[in-house]
């Protein structure tokens, strides 16, 4: 299992808090990105785009290069497994929560 350290798992939760942010994240996981590609879908504001852009930065989930004039966009995908390592931990125990639940209508139904 992976164990994720404390700090690491807070840097990486709030930037996923955020819709276009994980919509930028999704869009980098099919491959690089330039600034201009990844702000398309988005009705935002160059300024705002950068500011989102700076948060999975400071959190290790991506990584930004100068290209000519441009900047391109790597995922960084390290943070995101070791958050999945976390959520999975959980997950293990809601399947076993729904497991009992289900033995226990099982059991009181048949009568």
């Amino acid at each position: 299992m992976v164990k994720a350290r404390p700090q690491q798992l807070d840097e990486t939760s709030f930037p996923l808090s955020d819709p276009p942010r994980r919509a930028i994240i999704a869009r980098l996981a099919e491959g690089d990105r330039s600034v201009a590609e990844l702000s398309e879908p988005f009705q935002i504001s160059a300024p705002a785009i950068s500011k989102h852009l700076r948060v999975l930065q400071r959190a290790g989930l991506l990584e930004q290069q100068r290209q000519g004039r441009g900047r391109r966009c790597h995922l960084l995908a390290e943070p995101l497994q070791e958050a999945a390592g976390w959520v999975a931990r959980y997950r293990r125990f809601w399947e076993g929560q729904l497991e009992q639940l289900a033995e226990y209508l099982e059991q009181n139904t048949q009568d």
